[in-house]
């Protein structure tokens, strides 16, 4: 299994979320969260904003549909411009069900 999050922009995280619904993935996780990407943050004026809202989506697949996971995620929150987002894949050893106890996805 693999874990995959994603930090977007708040605007994009409905659009992406439907995006997964329709290639069958609905079960994941979203927060908002603040941070700052290679551009240290934006310039309006005279104002530095050092961190700026995103919204973190976390989904958990099995190994075979990571590819499908990551071409959802990246057609739905491209825009081509600084603060698109990026996409972390890390492994996962185990996953339960905390009301039935079951392993696995």
């Amino acid at each position: 299994m693999k874990m995959i999050r994603a930090m977007v922009r708040p605007e994009a995280a409905d659009t992406i979320t439907e995006g997964l619904a329709e290639a069958g993935f609905y079960s994941l996780t979203k927060m908002h969260v603040f941070g700052r990407g290679k551009q240290k943050g934006i310039k309006i004026g005279d104002v530095h904003y050092d961190e700026l809202p995103k919204v973190m989506i976390m989904v958990v697949v099995k190994e075979d549909a990571v590819d499908e996971v990551i071409s959802a995620i990246k057609t739905n929150a491209y825009t081509g411009n600084f603060g698109d987002g990026k996409i972390f894949v890390t492994p996962v050893d185990a996953s339960y069900t905390v009301r039935t106890g079951e392993k696995g996805i």
